[in-house]
């Protein structure tokens, strides 16, 4: 699978906006946020949002990197990259979920060459869990979000796998 990242542009998260899952991953809609505010935020560059391309132009994913993938109530104070990664619903449990991460990490150590990377997932969410942990990643945290108390879990790559 080849994919290719972009920077995030204004139809492109208009459409990302409309992704529907499907239960229990409907947390991970975007519906619930005005869709203007969601894309001024999704345009900001101090948030990196990128779309993820297939080999056709189709976008499969899109991710971002820095503190607006952090989920409000974790402790963000070691030196990491936060990752934040969302499937387009139609190819989720598909098993591509180690591909995506793959890419994500390539790109991401392209681009800033981080010491260490940081991903949060909802602590239902075991099949991500166990794509991140495949990927190098290992639980550090696990906390409520404090807006709501839903569980969340932090993961984390160290280079040298510290």
């Amino acid at each position: 699978m080849s994919l290719h990242f972009q920077p995030m542009d204004e139809a492109t998260a208009r459409a990302i906006h409309g992704w529907r899952y499907a239960p229990p991953y409907q947390i991970y809609d975007l519906a619930a946020e005005p869709v203007e505010d969601l894309v001024r935020a999704f345009l900001e560059p101090q948030n990196a949002y990128y779309a993820i391309r297939d080999e056709e132009g189709e976008v499969v994913a899109y991710c971002c990197f820095g503190p607006d993938a952090r989920v409000p109530g974790g402790d963000y104070g070691p030196d990491a990259l936060d990752v934040g990664l969302g499937v387009r619903p139609d190819l989720t449990g598909q098993g591509q979920g180690a591909a995506y991460v793959q890419a994500v990490l390539d790109f991401a150590h392209r681009r800033w060459s981080p010491p260490a990377f940081r991903v949060t997932v909802a602590e239902f969410n075991l099949r991500a869990q166990r794509v991140w942990e495949k990927a190098g990643f290992r639980q550090a945290q696990r906390f409520g979000r404090s807006t709501d108390g839903m569980p969340f879990v932090v993961l984390v790559w160290r280079a040298g796998g510290g």
